[in-house]
């Protein structure tokens, strides 16, 4: 394996875990359609984490 940075697993399904945390709460700011800003907080870290989770490999456990 390349020496890089990877993610353990237990690191990679906390960030998953916080993806879907600020997706739900986008949805919900969205929803009642409240101010804009929140939602792109959200929406950003619901992108970052996903793209992490994506693009960084998982070392083996």
């Amino acid at each position: 394996m390349p020496d890089g940075i990877t993610l353990s697993p237990l690191a990679a399904t906390a960030i998953f875990v916080v993806a879907v945390i600020a997706g739900y709460q986008y949805r919900r700011i969205w929803k009642a359609e409240g101010p804009r800003w929140q939602l792109w907080i959200a929406g950003l870290v619901a992108a970052i984490c996903l793209l992490t989770v994506a693009f960084l490999p998982v070392r083996p456990a």
